[in-house]
């Protein structure tokens, strides 16, 4: 499974009034795009993304200094070590004297566990930098991210597409029973099967088109990954994601309005699934998130 993408963030609110005159934004998108910011610019956002490091076989340095094994963007200069055992887990143990922690509590050595549904992962932090453990096509890396990473403390925020009420449109909802699993590519070419629950059917311009979302559980929205004639030009080329409620007597609403970039728009340090050819859109969706420009 990828990892849960649910985090509609902040989205620079004041920048889209200030574009589009805030009397033409419905104030649930207002609201919508301001808490899309919000968790963007939070101090563990996507913007403190800053490194994947893929790790080899047996015990790495980890640290900021170009000896170590696994070399950080930031951070002291020898952080520890990290040692993969036989049976796949992560370990690490800190470097004298630096002031490594988990939960607020200082740590010698702590076996990192790569949590699991609404488990968390073990996350070590050292000053403004934190790093877990994630598995990507059968590898283990370290995700790293800084609190003080200059994109976050920068972020110049994100443009929108004018806001096109046309573009919220209510879909017929025909669900698969059983659900189906389909292949699904990642930025990084690994391949993995996700579960689909059903499909969106909506008309546009006078034809007739389909979605499908992926489930990830019914505590979280439905979650929709699509291109359209937009993608690669005013749009992120990996494509844009749609959250939508589950159906409501068998129909859900589709506002592209809240189309939203990845987190690989903002960072190359992310693994974002990449639009199934189930849903690639023949026409332009200019609603939503445009390209990201401040990376």
């Amino acid at each position: 499974m990828f990892p849960r993408f649910f985090a509609r963030a902040l989205g620079v609110a004041a920048l889209g009034s200030s574009l589009l005159g805030a009397s033409a934004v419905p104030a649930n998108v207002q609201s919508a795009r301001a808490v899309r910011v919000e968790k963007l610019t939070a101090p563990d956002g996507w913007l403190t993304l800053i490194g994947l490091h893929f790790l080899p076989d047996g015990e790495s340095t980890v640290g900021s200094d170009k000896a170590n094994r696994v070399v950080l963007a930031a951070g002291p200069s020898r952080l520890g070590r990290v040692a993969i055992s036989n049976d796949r887990r992560i370990t690490f143990t800190a470097e004298s004297g630096v002031d490594a922690q988990v939960a607020g509590r200082r740590v010698r050595a702590v076996e990192m566990t790569l949590g699991q549904g609404t488990e968390r992962p073990t996350t070590v932090t050292a000053g403004t930098v934190s790093f877990f453990g994630v598995e990507r096509g059968g590898r283990l890396a370290l995700r790293v991210k800084d609190s003080a990473a200059p994109l976050r403390t920068g972020f110049p925020g994100i443009e929108y597409h004018r806001h096109n009420p046309a573009l919220r449109i209510e879909a017929r909802w025909v669900e698969f029973t059983p659900p189906r699993m389909i292949p699904v590519t990642s930025v990084l070419g690994h391949v993995s099967p996700e579960p689909v629950p059903g499909k969106a059917v909506f008309e546009y311009a006078g034809r007739t088109y389909e979605l499908i979302p992926f489930d990830e559980g019914k505590e979280n929205p439905l979650f929709f990954v699509f291109a359209d004639a937009t993608t690669g030009l005013s749009t992120y080329g990996g494509g844009r994601f749609l959250y939508t409620e589950w159906p409501v007597n068998g129909r859900v609403m589709l506002d592209f309005n809240l189309a939203e970039n990845p987190p690989c728009a903002f960072t190359p340090h992310s693994t974002c699934p990449l639009p199934p050819r189930e849903n690639k859109l023949p026409f332009a969706i200019e609603a939503g998130e445009k390209t990201f420009a401040g990376k």
